[in-house]
């Protein structure tokens, strides 16, 4: 892994994976898109790991990338297998992420945030897809994610003006799920992956690969799909889940966390 251009950080369950290129508004070039790469890919492999979040130093979550290094001939990855030319945008992988989005997330960084499962925002963050004015296409998700998240009529208007989108109009059209005051994006998202590893952690992957995969499949094929990941989680976490429910846990839908200080979608 490339050490100078992503960081990695552990936090008990939690996995804090950064852009370190603020000197270039966190664009990233082919090196970088390697390192990512090798590091989620390191974070699905850790048995100690749950949750993953993916950020940028500096203020910014990502510019795209890096056209200046595109320009001097030395291009990121463009082939239609392996790796993405952003990197990690092909991975499937087997847990979460959450992007924590501060500044702008735009072109492939816009695409490296929607590749998250969740994506918090800070209040004055910019979403867009800019790489319109400079001919650049989609090509690390962009067109696929878009329209499965927010709709092809929202993604249509994106894609096409390659207008910036303001965080609470994102919030608005569920490009983001969370928006909290500037500068605690990351503070929000580690939070949030804290909570998500705090689960029945089989159940809770399995439950979000079956509505992953469900996309493109016949309701009966989908349905099929989610008995068989059903069925994994009941051999490992149910049982334990309702012993603790009868004993009086979880009652009234309480919950160990209250959310404090986040809009929700």
């Amino acid at each position: 892994m490339t050490e100078h251009t992503v960081t990695v950080a552990h936090d008990g369950p939690v996995t804090t994976i950064s852009i370190n290129r603020p000197h270039a508004r966190n664009a990233v070039d082919r090196a970088t898109a390697e390192a990512l790469a090798d590091a989620f890919r390191a974070f699905d492999a850790d048995p100690d790991a749950a949750v993953a979040v993916f950020r940028g130093e500096g203020g910014t979550f990502c510019a795209g990338a890096d056209l200046k290094a595109v320009a001097a001939g030395d291009p990121n990855r463009f082939q239609p297998d392996g790796d993405a030319p952003m990197g990690v945008s092909r991975l499937r992988l087997s847990k979460p992420v959450i992007a924590a989005v501060s500044g702008y997330a735009v072109a492939g960084g816009l695409e490296l945030a929607i590749w998250a499962d969740l994506r918090v925002a800070d209040e004055d963050a910019v979403l867009g897809v800019f790489c319109r004015r400079w001919g650049v296409p989609l090509i690390d998700g962009g067109t696929v994610r878009l329209p499965r998240l927010i709709g092809t009529s929202h993604a249509m208007d994106l894609v096409l003006t390659g207008r910036p989108v303001q965080a609470a109009e994102a919030l608005r059209m569920g490009l983001v799920n969370r928006v909290v005051p500037s500068g605690q994006a990351t503070a929000a998202a580690q939070a949030l992956a804290r909570e998500l590893a705090a689960f029945p952690q089989t159940c809770l992957r399995q439950d979000r690969l079956s509505l992953l995969e469900q996309d493109g499949l016949t309701e009966t094929a989908a349905l099929a799909n989610e008995f068989e990941h059903g069925a994994i989680s009941i051999s490992q976490d149910t049982l334990a889940g309702a012993t603790r429910f009868a004993g009086g846990a979880g009652r009234h839908g309480a919950f160990d966390h209250d959310g404090k200080g986040i809009t929700e979608q």
